[in-house]
């Protein structure tokens, strides 16, 4: 059996359904074998980032790693940001590259790169394939590696040479779910001692928590303890923010109207954040709070996070010890404190919720799509000032419902992540929300998306400018320099690519449009005008008003 035949048959085994890829001539052993899988479809892509997004988004939303393929040199490296991305965020994902053969050399040095130490530091794992027999051992082992805690990519180097090579009696290895330990007891009643003395305790909720387990365990906590809680951006949707003990997100690390309840609480019970996703607040050596670290590894140690107390373990079944221990303790805890701060946080983020002047306020778009999008419907975000916005003013009704990324922060990300959203679940609404900026670095995917005919609505914010850095660039006090830029007819730039375009004049127009573009097939693509002015006015008051108190 050739090489590429194992590998395929090996990838089949771990049961991946799509590669996606933009492969090269290196490749080509390789793409003949995904040509007579059964088993494994290949979405050709228009760029490789949009692979690599795309399959970092898989493994977000599946807990089995995403695959994506490119050629060699500039293939791979087109592939680094999507590593990265999928690295920090803690997607499993598997990155398959080519490579001249190494038996042998026709051509030199031509395209040759050291990809595996180029993608070292961005992996949990890489390694070239040399040797035909030993392809399916290395595909299970990269697989695990990919999803084991903390999840992340790995990557795979095959030669043309070696993905030629002909193996006689090939191995193919059981796929093992290896299931991680419950955490110590003496842990868990260390931190049911904290729980109990604490005075104001408030429950943090991360993107590590991001499980279907965790998400039923801790809103049984939540119900049964009655302790409020507060989340990070990625860990939007995992308790229902109807929920009345929803205190907010921290969309910022400080000076948000949040941490008024964060710097009271005298105990903070961190379920899955761990410091690689922006911290959502700051520890200093003075802090008289405590912080319990629930999780799936340690802590590790720096000076914004260090808390007392690690309790290392699933986190479903801590979170549910946790609850049996405590749900029989009389102590209750006064929440009158929290909940004026979460009036005084709804008040604010009302402010401008029905603010009708055209180009849009952001406040007015998050409150209009929350308004129209069904309780389960998604939402997937680019990098940009509005994502502050729509993490502090969009309530998340179910786990993946807002998906963003605040590890990595990446632009470019958005569009092909809603992509995946969308082929993940065909039967969901989805919206994709982009920056001007953003939506350019990869709008060639749009091609792809038509082609895999899927049905979604893209709303680009224009402002022709790089909003989020014109708002910090203002906040240092630097005079407007460097970050505005002219658009593209966008509209026609739709249309060209068999997509339908939309420019709303007003308010009322842009209801319309979304109300029913979201009830049609196709892509519907719609240029949204954005006012960021108040972007200043709002959040650069508040940092400097709350850093006063």
């Amino acid at each position: 059996m050739k090489t590429s035949d194992i590998i395929i048959q090996a990838l089949e085994n771990e049961g991946v359904e799509y590669i996606f890829g933009l492969p090269g001539e290196e490749n080509l052993d390789v793409l003949e074998s995904i040509r007579k899988s059964n088993k494994i479809e290949i979405i050709i892509t228009r760029h490789e980032q949009g692979a690599g997004f795309m399959a970092a988004t898989y493994g977000r939303l599946t807990g089995k790693p995403g695959v994506c393929m490119s050629t060699l040199g500039p293939g791979a490296t087109n592939l680094v940001t999507p590593t990265a991305y999928a690295q920090l965020g803690a997607m499993p994902m598997v990155i398959l590259t080519g490579q001249k053969p190494i038996k042998e050399s026709k051509q030199g040095k031509f395209q040759i790169l050291d990809v595996v130490e180029m993608m070292q530091p961005l992996t949990k794992f890489t390694k070239q394939i040399t040797y035909g027999k030993n392809s399916g051992a290395i595909i299970r082992e990269a697989f695990r590696r990919s999803q084991e805690e903390r999840p992340g990519a790995v990557h795979l180097e095959i030669p043309e040479d070696v993905a030629k090579e002909e193996v006689e009696k090939p191995h193919f290895f059981n796929v093992e779910n290896i299931k991680i330990p419950s955490a110590n007891k003496d842990s868990v009643l260390d931190a049911c001692k904290m729980i109990c003395s604490a005075k104001k305790p408030l429950l943090l909720i991360g993107a590590g928590a991001n499980r279907k387990r965790a998400s039923v365990a801790l809103t049984d906590f939540v119900k049964t303890l009655e302790i409020p809680f507060f989340n990070t951006q990625m860990g939007k949707g995992i308790i229902d923010e109807r929920n009345p003990l929803y205190i907010g997100t921290a969309a910022l690390s400080s000076s948000d109207f949040i941490h008024e309840a964060i710097e009271n609480a005298d105990l903070i019970i961190n379920v899955g954040h761990d410091s690689i996703e922006k911290p959502p607040f700051i520890m200093n050596a003075d802090d008289k709070r405590k912080v319990i670290h629930v999780n799936f590894f340690a802590a590790e140690i720096n000076e914004v996070y260090f808390p007392q107390l690690n309790v290392i373990g699933d986190i479903a079944s801590t979170i549910k010890e946790l609850t049996s221990q405590l749900k029989d303790n009389s102590k209750k805890w006064n929440n009158d404190f929290y909940l004026k701060v979460k009036e005084n946080v709804s008040n604010h983020l009302a402010k401008y919720e029905e603010n009708n002047r055209f180009p849009i306020l952001p406040q007015r778009l998050v409150k209009i799509t929350r308004d129209i999008l069904p309780e389960d419907g998604i939402v997937t975000l680019d990098n940009g000032i509005y994502k502050i916005w729509f993490a502090r003013n969009f309530p998340a009704y179910a786990q993946n419902t807002l998906i963003l990324d605040n590890a990595l922060a990446t632009m470019g990300a958005g569009f092909p992540s809603a992509m995946m959203a969308k082929k993940l679940n065909p039967d969901k609404k989805v919206i994709s929300v982009n920056g001007d900026g953003g939506f350019m670095m990869n709008s060639q995917e749009l091609e792809t998306a038509i082609r895999m005919e899927l049905d979604m609505v893209i709303i680009i914010l224009n402002d022709n400018a790089y909003g989020m850095i014109e708002w910090k660039q203002e906040g240092e006090g630097f005079p407007k320099f460097g970050l505005e830029y002219k658009n593209p007819d966008f509209v026609k730039y739709a249309e060209s690519f068999g997509a339908f375009g939309y420019r709303p004049t007003s308010i009322k127009d842009f209801e319309e449009i979304l109300a029913k573009t979201l009830d049609l097939k196709g892509i519907h693509v719609i240029d949204l005008a954005v006012d960021y002015s108040l972007n200043h006015k709002i959040l650069n008051v508040l940092l400097k008003e709350n850093s006063k108190k």
